[in-house]
């Protein structure tokens, strides 16, 4: 699946840049854009299919988050469709900018990204994280974080083969 260039007309910090399909033939394109309150019900059962757990939620939540407060969006939900199915939802991708935790810059984070199985391997996570890294840059940020689970090979794996490495903090806990 091709990955969709961005419409550069629009550079409103923090938000997802307005879709265009990648010119040429081929597989047919993804469309990478800002999830819609519809979207949350596919968002929800997709990472219920991945991970056991529902949690409607936890994902309307973020949801909400997306919305701008004060000029600035308090999140960035993106999901990716394909260009002739734009209602159906193949992954999706949440982050946040976050600053001074722990004495860090301001910077980006993923805290969710989830793609359908079946469309696995197809460029759907790459064109989510390019398009959420891209929204970081234009709001200002340099760096852009996440965490992953040591004993999770398949995310460790595609971030890492994105270019993403350790980072200066490790992360520590107690059981309570």
């Amino acid at each position: 699946m091709k990955q969709v260039a961005t419409d550069s007309r629009k550079k409103r910090p923090g938000r997802a840049p307005a879709p265009v399909e990648a010119p040429g033939g081929g597989a047919p394109a993804i469309v990478i854009r800002a999830a819609e309150r519809r979207d949350v019900v596919q968002v929800t059962a997709l990472d219920a299919q991945v991970t056991g757990l529902p949690k409607p939620e936890h994902w309307m939540e973020l949801y909400r988050r997306q919305r701008s407060v004060g000029g600035a969006p308090a999140g960035i939900f993106l999901v990716a469709s394909p260009a002739t199915d734009p209602e159906r939802v193949l992954g999706f991708i949440i982050g946040e900018i976050r600053a001074w935790e722990f004495g860090s810059d301001p910077c980006g984070w993923v805290y969710a990204l989830s793609v359908r199985p079946e469309a696995r391997e197809r460029g759907v996570g790459e064109a989510l994280l390019k398009a959420i890294a891209e929204a970081f840059r234009r709001a200002g940020m340099g760096k852009m974080r996440t965490m992953v689970a040591r004993d999770a090979i398949l995310p460790m794996q595609f971030f890492r083969g994105e270019g993403l490495m350790a980072g200066p903090y490790i992360q520590l806990e107690k059981d309570l």
